[in-house]
């Protein structure tokens, strides 16, 4: 509760804001409909991503998520201010899509039972779960729509409830893609880190303290290769629950 009075109102007041801005923006046709609920459907999807990766931890035998209060589906305990409000926020209004992350969930991969082999599970756990969340929404959307709608050209057009369900399957199928990219930290550098000699991980570990540089110049200066992979994903996703 304390954290809370801490935090909350730093993150419902910034909530606020962004919904101001989204229906002003809208209204001045700034921002699309499918572009403020895209936001909405992504925010939970990166937090059920991070609460995975605690989970399947604490059943590997780390419980340092569970104990720091990380095991919930509370959004305000996964709110990154710049990962999850401000960074998807801008990229909204600046390039029309987002792209964003949640507060990492602490894991202690020492405490693992098996750590070397347990590590590429916790890893995966948040790529696998986006996998079946966008295989929910696909089939949902199907189920709703009777017979299935195909990829659309213009979502505006649907009902609310078909769009977000759209959405919602779109947005996991990208955060999937994305976290599976094997640059550290993204997720699939836990594959590329178990298949190293032992003798070689204090070398990666030096390159892993410049991950992050590593990511954002992927985002901002390589985006035609990161379409390539979504659209790929998409792809894919699409001949499963939208086949022809």
């Amino acid at each position: 509760m304390a954290r809370f009075h801490r935090y909350g109102p730093w993150v419902v007041a910034g909530a606020a804001i962004f919904a101001a801005l989204a229906v002003e923006a809208a209204r001045s046709h700034r921002i699309s409909r499918e572009q403020v609920l895209f936001f909405v459907v992504l925010v939970p999807s990166i937090v059920l991503h991070e609460v995975s990766h605690g989970a399947v931890a604490n059943l590997c035998g780390d419980d340092t998520a569970k104990v720091a209060g990380r095991l919930t589906l509370n959004p305000l305990k996964h709110v990154d201010v710049i990962g999850t409000i401000i960074l998807p926020i801008l990229l909204i209004f600046t390039t029309g899509s987002a792209f964003g992350y949640a507060k990492p969930v602490p894991i202690s991969v020492n405490k693992l039972n098996h750590p070397r082999n347990q590590a590429v599970l916790v890893g995966l756990a948040g790529p696998a779960t986006n996998i079946v969340l966008a295989l929910i929404g696909g089939f949902a959307l199907r189920i709703v729509t009777h017979d299935g709608v195909g990829m659309p050209g213009v979502l505006d057009s649907w009902p609310i409830g078909d769009e977000l369900l759209f959405l919602f399957g779109y947005a996991n199928v990208i955060i999937a893609a994305f976290n599976l990219i094997p640059i550290p930290p993204l997720d699939g550098s836990a594959v590329v880190e178990r298949l190293l000699p032992t003798a070689m991980l204090p070398q990666y570990y030096r390159l892993r303290s410049l991950s992050m540089v590593l990511v954002l110049a992927l985002v901002f200066l390589a985006p035609g290769a990161l379409n390539t992979v979504f659209n790929h994903a998409l792809t894919i996703w699409e001949r499963i629950v939208f086949p022809s």
